[in-house]
């Protein structure tokens, strides 16, 4: 039966992106890990890397035995926090990966507080809009707000806050341009959209449904940009309450026809069904839930 410990090792090699940077991690003799790995390649047979002074390279055997080693890493390392859980408070390091409204608007005000709350946490936030695989970019946690549901994975999904779309508009475009009194009145007014090929607003309430279409005056695939453009008195856009509402306390934008929902954002925590388990990730995980408002709490 192969030792544990060298699948451990040559996970940590890869991780770390060579022999030497896995000694310095683990506390090890370069030559250490590199025997202990190339034993490993001589028990299974199979060479597991191309290696040089330059490259360090994964072979398509490499990467199998990886993916199973470092399973087993993970495993190990459940193991030993759910014993050092009993004890003590959460610790280790914490990768979150989010889109830059997410962060914005729900994350920079929060981390802060989980860091004080567990000092012996150290959070690594990542902040992207494109999409990152957790599995593949080693991260414990993503945060995705979205409109429809998520497709389906394997990662454990949690919803943790569900808000509101709503109409907003610089003060000056409505003195000129008129305020809204029913959805079909938006058909005369600029749009500020995030699709220029599907200009179509679906607003609801207390039961009714309403598709309006208004005329294309600008289109971005940005919250921010679309809320700049709102207050420069472009058009009426379509934001969540959390992006628009500091602009309406300061009276830069007013909600059109508030009444009217414009759609719905939700924001679900995805996490691996092992890295999930770890008491440091679980601990994120529920900080997270409990200090922004839960799915379905109202606005």
């Amino acid at each position: 039966m192969s030792n544990l410990n060298d699948f451990i090792l040559f996970a940590q090699a890869v991780e770390q992106g060579g022999f030497a940077a896995a000694a310095r991690h683990l506390g090890l003799p370069k030559s250490t890990v590199s025997k202990r790995v190339a034993e490993l390649e001589a028990r299974l047979d199979a060479r597991l890397l191309h290696r040089t002074s330059r490259s360090f390279v994964l072979t398509d055997a490499g990467r199998e035995v990886f993916e199973h080693a470092r399973a087993a890493m993970i495993e190990v390392e459940a193991a030993e926090s759910a014993v050092l859980a009993r004890r003590a408070e959460p610790s280790g390091i914490v990768r979150i990966t989010a889109s830059v409204p997410t962060a914005q608007f729900h994350l920079a005000g929060q981390l802060p507080r989980l860091a004080v709350a567990l000092p012996k946490l150290q959070i690594q936030l990542h902040v992207t809009d494109r999409f990152v695989d957790l599995i593949q970019e080693g991260f414990d946690i993503a945060l995705r707000s979205h409109f429809g549901p998520l497709a389906d994975s394997d990662l454990m999904a949690r919803p943790i806050h569900r808000e509101a779309v709503g109409l907003v508009a610089a003060p000056a475009y409505l003195a000129a341009r008129g305020r809204p009194a029913a959805p079909e009145d938006l058909a005369g007014h600029d749009g500020l959209l995030t699709q220029p090929r599907a200009p179509v607003w679906t607003l609801s309430a207390d039961g009714q449904m309403a598709e309006v279409t208004p005329h294309v005056r600008f289109f971005a695939d940005e919250s921010i940009a679309l809320l700049e453009a709102a207050k420069a008195g472009l058009g009426i856009t379509a934001l969540p309450h959390s992006i628009s509402a500091a602009a309406v306390a300061d009276g830069e934008v007013v909600p059109v026809l508030p009444e009217w929902q414009a759609g719905e954002v939700t924001t679900t925590v995805l996490t691996t069904h092992r890295r999930g388990q770890l008491p440091a990730v679980r601990a994120v995980v529920d900080f997270l839930a409990g200090s922004l408002r839960p799915a379905g709490a109202g606005d």
